[in-house]
């Protein structure tokens, strides 16, 4: 589904951001990307989503070098991609089942999408999709008036609706309780399996990496330290990964490993 070779993205001249990052995923995998804070990881998930060129190296979708990518052909290489992100980037006072639609906005005309403000379009979708994440009966609830954890959900149903292969999520559970934490990092990884999408996560907490996907990838410094299925990821790698940072802000603490 990706490759990369060589991967850089350098800032302002001088701040690099990914470095030489070289790796494959394939269809249907689920990866966790772990790390400290600055490591490069928001900047590797905007590359793979491709809102950043590269500055160096080379990134292949599937078949598509993505620098060869241009106006059409780049908005439809974006579609087969799906984002959720820390922060949910929700309209909070329209009702839940616009956000959720707004997973359609690539696939639409400007026509339908005005259109849908007025009497939604697509509704089955939308409710399918808030089926599938435990919240069908919010469907025409205000989502300023969601827990932080519905809103979240609400987010994941916007990216179902789009109907990705790949579904990126950049620190989706930084901001929820670590029980909730566990439920959408685990509703997530069962979507990725039960659809065949392509899961690539990038997580603070190193238990949740661990206890749910088969494959961990150790960022840090713009770098891949290791990757690893989680029964090889022992204390001496996570206590170079994490050089330099308190256990308390890594989490990098194993835990006991979820049951399926």
């Amino acid at each position: 589904m990706y490759r990369l070779e060589n991967l850089r993205k350098v800032f302002d001249g001088h701040l690099v951001a990914v470095d030489d990052v070289s790796m494959k995923i394939d269809p249907g995998e689920q990866v966790a990307v772990i790390g400290p804070s600055g490591a490069g990881k928001t900047t590797l998930f905007r590359l793979l989503n491709l809102t950043l060129y590269p500055d160096g190296g080379r990134l292949w979708l599937g078949d598509l070098d993505v620098s060869q990518l241009h106006g059409r052909g780049l908005r439809a290489a974006r579609r087969r991609i799906g984002t959720i992100y820390q922060q949910h980037n929700l309209v909070p006072r329209l009702p839940v089942v616009h956000n959720v639609l707004a997973g359609r906005l690539g696939a639409w005309s400007a026509w339908q999408a005005v259109w849908s403000l007025f009497r939604p379009q697509e509704l089955v979708a939308a409710h399918a999709a808030l089926t599938q994440v435990g919240i069908p009966e919010k469907l025409y609830a205000r989502t300023d008036e969601l827990s932080g954890g519905q809103q979240q959900r609400v987010a994941i149903a916007r990216v179902l609706v789009q109907e990705p292969e790949i579904i990126l999520a950049d620190e989706p559970v930084a901001s929820v309780d670590p029980n909730l934490a566990h439920a959408i990092v685990k509703l997530l990884v069962e979507i990725s399996r039960t659809s065949g999408k392509t899961l690539v996560m990038s997580l603070h907490s190193v238990e949740l990496a661990l206890a749910y996907f088969p494959r961990v990838i150790g960022f840090r410094s713009g770098k891949v330290e290791f990757d690893r299925p989680p029964v090889d990821v022992n204390e001496e790698m996570l206590g170079r990964l994490y050089a330099g940072i308190s256990r308390s802000e890594a989490h990098p603490q194993r835990g006991h490993r979820q049951q399926e």
